[in-house]
């Protein structure tokens, strides 16, 4: 079964509080999910393989490493996984992004897929699957499952704060994802949203209702 990967770094856990706060506007929104989302790449890409590598400093040469070349891809689940984005980037500037637009259905909760775009070399590439909130799951999974579908082999979901729900859901559909988040939240409400979560994120994000 995959592994849930919990971050309890302090600077995390400190901007999650007011990612949070419902008194938090869009603007200050933003920029904090952003900056979650940097820190959080900063431990998803650990595993990343490196290769000895020698340059020349002021002083003299030096033996030194360098990523191994790895092809990335970032997968924002449209459209709160958009606020993600960036931040990912900022660490991996070199990875191409794809987009995957999914709606929650508001009777069923089921996932309904409206948008596609994808690097044309997804199974070449290891791919974070980036989203704010799992919380039925049923989004997640669909989009892991359409990236199988395109032939990705290596793929990671990151979000920011995730229901057991939602994790039991992944883990059943895709035992082989690990999943990473900043929390883990007590569950879902009867309407699908995490409590205490934090909202809509894309209304949130977006200043929209």
């Amino acid at each position: 079964m995959a592994k849930v990967h919990v971050f309890d770094h302090p600077l995390i856990q400190h901007k999650l509080t007011y990612i949070r706060d419902k008194r938090t506007g869009s603007k200050e929104f933003r920029e904090l999910v952003e900056e979650v989302a940097m820190l959080m790449a900063y431990e998803v890409t650990r595993d990343l393989p490196l290769e000895e590598a020698e340059v020349e400093t002021p002083v003299g040469p030096a033996k030194t490493k360098v990523l191994a070349g790895k092809k990335l891809g970032v997968v924002p689940i449209l459209r709160a996984g958009l606020g993600m984005v960036n931040g990912v980037l900022k660490l991996i500037p070199a990875a191409k992004v794809g987009h995957i637009g999914l709606y929650r259905d508001p009777e069923t909760l089921q996932p309904v897929e409206y948008y596609c775009k994808l690097p044309t070399d997804v199974p070449e590439r290891d791919l974070i699957v980036i989203d704010p909130m799992l919380a039925t799951g049923g989004s997640a999974a669909a989009a892991i499952t359409f990236l199988k579908e395109k032939g990705a082999k290596n793929i990671k979901l990151m979000c920011l704060i995730a229901a057991p729900e939602g994790i039991r859901t992944v883990q059943e559909a895709h035992p082989d994802v690990d999943i990473y988040a900043a929390a883990v939240d007590e569950k879902l409400n009867d309407h699908g949203y995490i409590v205490p979560g934090l909202g809509d994120a894309g209304d949130r994000l977006f200043g929209t209702k």
